[in-house]
């Protein structure tokens, strides 16, 4: 049985590891943690969560130390618990977007001393996606624009999203472009559109979970590849195998192509 921690185990994310931690026969909650002046601290993370009393209460510390930590926070809440984590030996799941290139250096670093899989999205689709991506760039070439637009829930405070982010990167790889130089934040003006460019394109309507598409268009034909999440326990099951397949592997930063081989 592995002891779970789970971070930002208040939030959307949070409330959904500890209850699928918790139906599951692999995993324990041991600690439960989220920044000191969430308003459940001091509560049952189980009745939080919607799941019955579990005998763990939401604090703002590790009570003990736990094989592995899941994290779907906000970028202050990760780099709060990221130092601990290091500090202790303990394994990272991080499901939190958002950082900025010095916290994403942070995380790099910590991976010196401890084992840490780091993903945009933990749905086995999303990471298949980011591999055709990829591929069909390339394969496409230079005539083909590329267009990514991604649609969230209106709480989601970064955009684009991270999985918009990780596309736009996989293909800039395949195709040998720079992220910073190709990307383009959304329309307006009068210009034309440059060639090599990729659209970036971000909506936030309602309560939806997660939608993906990219386009490949030229001048006689338009390709598309297209994720929907109808689920956040897409994301946690995908989170919880790679806790599941961290533990006990050596100091490193890892994605979610290497929990799933692809």
């Amino acid at each position: 049985m592995i002891e779970l921690a789970v971070i930002g185990a208040a939030g959307r994310m949070g409330k959904r590891v500890v209850s699928l931690a918790a139906e599951s026969d692999d995993f324990t909650i041991v600690d439960a943690v989220d920044m000191p002046d969430c308003p459940d601290a001091g509560r049952d993370v189980g009745e939080i969560a919607g799941t019955g009393t579990l005998g763990v209460k939401l604090a703002d510390d590790f009570s003990g130390n736990p094989g592995v930590a899941v994290d779907f926070s906000l970028p202050e809440g990760t780099m709060k618990y990221l130092p601990l984590c290091r500090k202790k030996g303990v394994a990272m799941v991080i499901g939190t977007t958002g950082f900025t290139e010095s916290q994403l250096a942070e995380i790099s670093d910590s991976a010196d001393d401890i084992p840490i899989v780091r993903a945009s999205n933990f749905s086995m689709g999303i990471n298949l996606l980011l591999k055709l991506a990829g591929e069909v760039a390339s394969s496409l070439g230079e005539d083909y624009d590329i267009e990514i637009s991604e649609t969230h829930h209106r709480f989601k405070k970064d955009a684009p999203s991270g999985t918009a982010v990780a596309i736009a990167e996989s293909i800039c790889k395949a195709t040998g472009k720079k992220y910073d130089e190709a990307a383009v934040f959304g329309r307006s003006g009068s210009r034309p559109r440059r060639s090599g460019e990729i659209g970036m394109h971000s909506l936030r309507a309602g309560d939806t979970i997660g939608e993906h598409t990219v386009y490949f268009g030229n001048l006689g034909e338009t390709v598309t590849l297209g994720h929907s999440a109808h689920t956040r326990d897409t994301f946690v099951r995908g989170a919880l195998r790679a806790a599941g397949w961290i533990c006990g592997r050596k100091p490193g930063l890892y994605g979610m192509g290497d929990v799933l081989g692809i």
